[in-house]
């Protein structure tokens, strides 16, 4: 018996609840967000894959995406529906000997002591499937980074073993975005030193790193493209680190005091939402969306944690505060960060 790390990630999910509930738009193009409006805005949360093959993505502008596919049947996330359909899989997946952790709605890392994962993820496959009538695919590693990656090599509804032994086959010539912890901006700061792929970071002195990048981060970026991860699979139940509050104007915001008005009442809001769950707030972060679509946030940390609308709300404009350009604005929100 080896001990190995299987990630469940469920395909499409927002788009396949939608499916599940509507049966006749199966096979066909599906885009699921905001209001399910194309016509006002919002973003996609989740396409078909049938949508996705004409190159819609989540995150995408809804506008955007019915330019690209305008025979798609759009709709509004039910966020209760898939709430559901979350509790559902997350109890199937805790039936099997285990340990869970959840990651959110449609994705869950499981540690299991199994002498073929292929078998049991073949078996996790089809117990979700009987269960709640969902796919999913499963990717298997001998830690979470690993098993993490894997699962988008097995997408849709398959399964991928991603391992030291393999890890530069299948990863090295790929670019260093490909790894799970890396976005844009540190990508592009990493090709700024020629560094370009996941083998070349790999390769590089990892002391060399943190004068560049930080004593910290450094070092992690080095482990990262060598597939190290010693991070447990943790079995506690799953507590949302931070909670938020945002809008889309349909006309753009010209007016920075309504722009402080708009941050104000989504902070107020905001104070609502996590004293109604019982959270405190140590930090709060402010997003603005520019026209067109250029997205910048700055926070504002808290002195003592707290649930006090008032204080939320002057953290809240603190931080807009540190926006210096006073151009049009489309999307605002605010988010608390609670206590890890």
């Amino acid at each position: 018996m080896t001990r190995w790390v299987l990630h469940v990630d469920l395909d499409q999910f927002v788009a396949a609840v939608e499916v599940l509930r509507r049966p006749e738009l199966r096979g066909r193009p599906v885009i699921v967000g905001g209001t399910g409006d194309p016509t006002r805005r919002g973003v996609v949360s989740t396409a078909s894959y049938e949508a996705r093959a004409y190159g819609v993505a989540s995150g995408m502008p809804l506008r955007t995406a019915v330019r690209r596919c305008p025979d798609a049947v759009f709709l509004p996330v039910d966020r209760k529906a898939c709430e559901a359909a979350s509790a559902q899989v997350m109890a199937t997946l805790r039936e099997f000997e285990a340990v869970v952790e959840v990651l959110g709605w449609d994705e869950a890392f499981l540690a299991v002591e199994v002498g073929d994962p292929e078998a049991l993820a073949g078996r996790i496959r089809s117990r979700v499937r009987e269960s709640t009538g969902l796919e999913c695919s499963v990717g298997i590693g001998q830690n979470k980074l690993q098993a993490k990656l894997a699962t988008g090599f097995g997408k849709p509804a398959g399964v991928f073993r991603l391992t030291g032994e393999t890890w530069f086959g299948v990863l090295g010539d790929l670019p260093t975005h490909a790894l799970w912890g890396i976005g844009p901006k540190t990508a592009k700061r990493l090709t700024g030193m020629g560094i370009n792929t996941v083998a070349e970071l790999a390769a590089t002195d990892p002391y060399l790193l943190a004068t560049k990048l930080g004593p910290k981060t450094g070092p992690w970026l080095t482990a990262l493209a060598r597939g190290e991860d010693h991070s447990p699979v943790a079995g506690a139940p799953y507590i949302a680190h931070s909670h938020s509050r945002e809008t889309t104007f349909q006309d753009d915001l010209d007016d920075w005091d309504q722009v402080r008005q708009e941050v104000a009442h989504l902070a107020r809001q905001l104070a609502d939402d996590i004293a109604t769950v019982q959270r405190t707030a140590t930090r709060v972060v402010v997003k603005v969306r520019y026209a067109p679509f250029t997205t910048h946030t700055h926070g504002q940390s808290l002195t003592t944690p707290t649930t006090e609308a008032v204080v939320i709300e002057q953290a809240a404009l603190a931080a807009l505060g540190r926006f210096t350009e006073r151009r049009p604005v489309r999307l605002l929100g605010v988010r608390a960060e609670f206590t890890r």
